[in-house]
C-alpha cells in the first residue's frame, strides 16, 4: 500500500508543478555599459543624452537596447519587430543625475511609468522624447518645467513615436506666421 500512495504524492505534485498557476518571474533589468548597443542606430547609448531603453525577450538574459525611451516604445509598436517581449524597462528619470546623464540601473518597468510627450526635450538621436518616470508627481513636475503631457505608456499616440521628428512638438511659431503688428 506504502509504494501506491507514495506513486500519488507523486504524481500530484508532479501535476501541481505544470500548473499554468507558476508565473515566470521578469528578468530583472541590466546595467548599462559601454557595452550597450543601440538597436536601431547601432550606436554605443552612452554616447546619447537623455532616456534610455532595454527589452528582454523571451528567455535570452541580453537585452535589446535603445538610444532613446521612444525606441523602445517604437519597437513595441512595429508589426515586424519580435512580440515574444519578456520584460520591458526605461530610465526612471526622477532618479537621473541630469538629462545627459540618466544613470546605468536607474530602471522602471516601461508599462508602470509615466511618461512626459511633447515636451521642449530631445532624446537620443534628437527627436521628440517619451520622458519616463516612476511617479507621477515627478513627470508633472517635469512637464512644468518643460512643456508636454503626463500619459501612460498604453496612451503614448503611434504617431507620436512611429511620425515625423516635429510631431507633437511646438517649436514656437513656424516661419510663415507674419510678426505681431505694433
Amino acid at each position: 500500500m506504502r509504494p501506491i500512495v507514495a506513486a500519488a504524492i507523486a504524481a500530484v505534485l508532479t501535476l501541481a508543478g505544470c500548473s499554468d498557476d507558476d508565473e515566470t518571474p521578469m528578468p530583472t533589468p541590466v546595467a548599462m555599459t559601454e557595452d550597450a548597443i543601440g538597436h536601431y542606430c547601432g550606436m554605443n547609448v552612452l554616447e546619447h543624452p537623455g532616456p534610455k531603453g532595454q527589452i528582454m525577450l523571451g528567455p535570452n538574459p541580453e537585452p535589446v537596447w535603445f538610444s532613446s525611451a521612444r525606441d523602445l516604445v517604437a519597437f513595441t509598436m512595429l508589426p515586424e519587430e519580435a512580440k515574444n517581449i519578456s520584460a520591458l524597462y526605461v530610465s526612471d528619470m526622477a532618479k537621473a543625475a541630469s538629462w545627459e546623464s540618466p544613470g546605468a540601473d536607474n530602471w522602471v518597468e516601461a508599462r508602470q511609468a509615466f511618461y512626459v510627450i511633447g515636451s521642449s526635450m530631445r532624446g537620443g538621436m534628437g527627436a521628440p522624447e517619451t520622458v519616463p518616470f516612476s511617479s507621477e508627481v515627478a513627470a508633472a513636475a517635469f512637464a512644468d518645467r518643460n512643456g508636454g503631457e503626463v500619459v501612460r505608456f498604453a496612451d503614448i499616440p503611434p504617431d507620436y513615436v512611429l511620425g515625423t521628428d516635429d510631431v507633437a512638438v511646438d517649436d514656437g511659431p513656424s516661419p510663415q506666421t507674419s510678426e505681431p503688428t505694433h
